[in-house]
């Protein structure tokens, strides 16, 4: 007999396939959630990759306010794939964006995990039903797609694939939701998700002026931290041109500005990753970064993220 799912608020026990940048976000978050943490990841180094990513991020997280419960101590590093998912009560696999690496590990994971328990992906770009086509058992798979670093950024984004029953997305995003994460709960699959085709847009449009020498690294990064990035964590992207409008809101700002939509200063086609692009962009980042270890840099981020949290009063 197949055992029932349980309630969201119940689960205490998960496990994270897949333990890089992504995979371990993941695991420090539900860590600091509270949660017993069963990781698995078949990368040489990887367990002290992990380890390090988590100690890394606790300060912040002790920072933010740890859960009742919360420990680093509740972390179990599980070579053998069967074992890590033979009693957990849910699933986030976090492997590299490879669509037939995603097609077999998430087959593997359905084969030996109980089959009451959802199976969710980290994928950023891959639809669900394209990934759980190996499945035996399909309608439990979803997509969880966070945002980087996934113990700070509240974002996920759940949807389900084509064979995937509505019930297991329901039930993620109520787990989601009770792990103390913003959820958006998409009815239909969307190319790329919501948050990365924004992000991606912006990408883009980066990546072109850097190559046609109109702006650097550090100024384009500078444009968005003191120009609309204050913005945004206030007031998303739609509001804040409600507000572009004055007293006539959006209309206004749709009826007078709208011709500008098509004006020729934006190039959306994808620009050509030279090599001299590619040289460009990663000398610019190194001179931004002005000697700051990726630690470094990591607990700046998570420093400010936290201060915009708690001035929000999100945290």
């Amino acid at each position: 007999m197949t055992a029932s799912r349980p309630d969201p608020a119940a689960v205490r026990t998960v496990t994270c396939a897949g333990t890089g940048v992504i995979g371990g976000g993941w695991v420090a978050y539900f860590l600091a959630r509270g949660y017993d943490v069963v990781a698995w990841d078949p990368a040489p180094g990887a367990e002290e990759r992990l380890r390090h990513l988590v100690d890394v991020a606790w300060p912040a997280l002790t920072g933010l306010g740890l859960r009742g419960g919360a420990s680093r101590d509740r972390l179990r590093y599980e070579p053998d794939l069967a074992k890590a998912v033979a009693e957990t009560e849910f699933v986030q696999e976090s492997a590299p964006e490879d669509l037939e690496l995603k097609r077999r590990l998430l087959a593997e994971i359905d084969e030996a995990t109980p089959l009451h328990v959802v199976i969710s992906s980290s994928t950023s770009g891959y639809p669900m039903t394209d990934m759980q086509v190996k499945c035996a058992h399909p309608e439990r798979t979803v997509v969880g797609h966070p945002f980087n670093p996934p113990y700070l950024i509240p974002l996920v984004e759940v949807v389900g694939g084509e064979q995937t029953d509505p019930a297991a997305v329901a039930w993620a995003s109520e787990f989601f939701t009770v792990a103390g994460k913003s959820v958006i709960t998409l009815e239909r699959e969307v190319p790329g998700f919501i948050a990365n085709r924004l992000q991606e847009a912006l990408w883009r449009e980066a990546l072109h002026m850097i190559a046609a020498g109109e702006a650097t690294v550090e100024q384009i990064d500078l444009s968005i931290t003191d120009g609309p990035g204050l913005r945004w964590p206030v007031q998303g992207p739609m509001l804040t041109f409600h507000l572009a409008g004055g007293q006539g809101g959006m209309a206004h700002m749709l009826d007078h500005f709208g011709p500008s939509l098509k004006a020729p200063w934006t190039r959306l086609e994808a620009a050509e990753l030279t090599t001299e692009l590619r040289d460009d962009v990663v000398a610019g980042c190194e001179r931004e970064a002005a000697g700051r270890s990726i630690d470094d840099l990591v607990a700046e981020r998570d420093s400010g993220v936290i201060a915009v949290l708690r001035a929000l009063g999100r945290a």
